[in-house]
């Protein structure tokens, strides 16, 4: 069965005050998304989309993606997340420099996404398990109607260095029943994990809790859904907010509570980690080296 990664790298990077989706941090030069690719390929995906800005092309192609091709025979399609796609309704909104979020993003690679697929971020590390789980249940989608996803123990996907927005989850019975997009998540000098949105000693928050980190699996027809959602998103956006962003949690939540998707919730008992801060790339290179030195992965990803 043909599945395919999609994975979105299109984003500012704003916290982290650079392009961290082509940051080199494995021990032969390795970004995370190529990761991520590697652990896809394992787990029976066969397609690989890469959602980015125009003017990363170039850099990617360099840097990993005409490696990936070669050593694999898997041709990568590229996608450019673009303002002025599906905006045609709302013109003005088409030059403003703020991307439109993760359902837009996803929307910007429709044309080349044509069997179940599985969307992550391009800055996260989710573990060969993740890939696994995500891979298998694809295979069980039947429409738009039938959806699933990874989640991740919040204490797992926390940062040490600042606060983190995730997706908190609630599930019964093995389904998503409800995502709440929660900003300003932040591990505390305590050892709390606390919500501080509105104050610095919010509501700590249950470690064990299950999160959303954007992995997301579909089967291909959710995408007119998307689009529909995507507009009715843009018709609600007043004239002067330049940062409203239309996001996959949101949007499933809605779905879910107008009774129009039903979301296999898979778990994995990987530990995150990936670059929300400058301060987070030491650690990350030192998870791959040792996941390297334990075999998980070859000396070199690609031959």
């Amino acid at each position: 069965m043909d599945k395919t990664l999609v994975v979105m790298a299109a984003g500012l990077g704003s916290r982290y005050g650079g392009v961290k989706q082509i940051e080199r941090l494995g021990p032969d030069g390795g970004i995370l998304m190529e990761y991520a690719i590697y652990d896809a390929l394992q787990a029976g995906f066969n397609k690989i989309v890469i959602i980015i800005k125009p003017e990363m092309l170039t850099d990617v192609k360099e840097l990993f993606g005409d490696r990936i091709e070669k050593s694999t025979g898997i041709k990568i399609a590229y996608a450019f997340q673009k303002n002025e796609l599906f905006t045609e309704s709302r013109p003005e909104f088409s030059v403003r420099a703020k991307p439109f979020g993760t359902v837009h993003a996803v929307l910007c690679a429709k044309d080349v996404i044509d069997t179940p697929f599985a969307v992550i971020n391009a800055d996260d590390y989710y573990g060969r398990e993740a890939f696994e789980v995500i891979s298998k249940e694809l295979e069980n989608l039947d429409g738009a109607g039938a959806s699933t996803m990874v989640a991740y123990r919040l204490k797992n996907t926390v940062s040490e260095f600042g606060t983190v927005t995730r997706g908190v989850c609630r599930v019964e019975n093995g389904l998503l029943t409800k995502v709440t997009e929660t900003y300003k998540i932040k591990l505390c000098a305590d050892g709390l994990i606390r919500n501080t949105e509105l104050t610095e000693d919010g509501p700590v928050l249950d470690p064990e809790v299950f999160v959303s980190m954007n992995m997301w699996g579909y089967h291909q027809d959710i995408l007119k859904v998307m689009e529909q959602y995507f507009g009715e998103f843009l018709e609600n956006v007043p004239a002067d907010n330049l940062k409203a962003e239309c996001l996959l949690p949101t949007m499933m939540d809605a779905l879910i509570a107008a009774d129009r998707i039903e979301v296999a919730a898979l778990s994995t008992s990987d530990r995150w980690f990936g670059l929300t801060y400058k301060e987070d790339k030491p650690g990350a290179i030192a998870s791959l080296a040792a996941l390297h030195e334990k075999g998980v992965y070859p000396p070199s990803l690609w031959k």
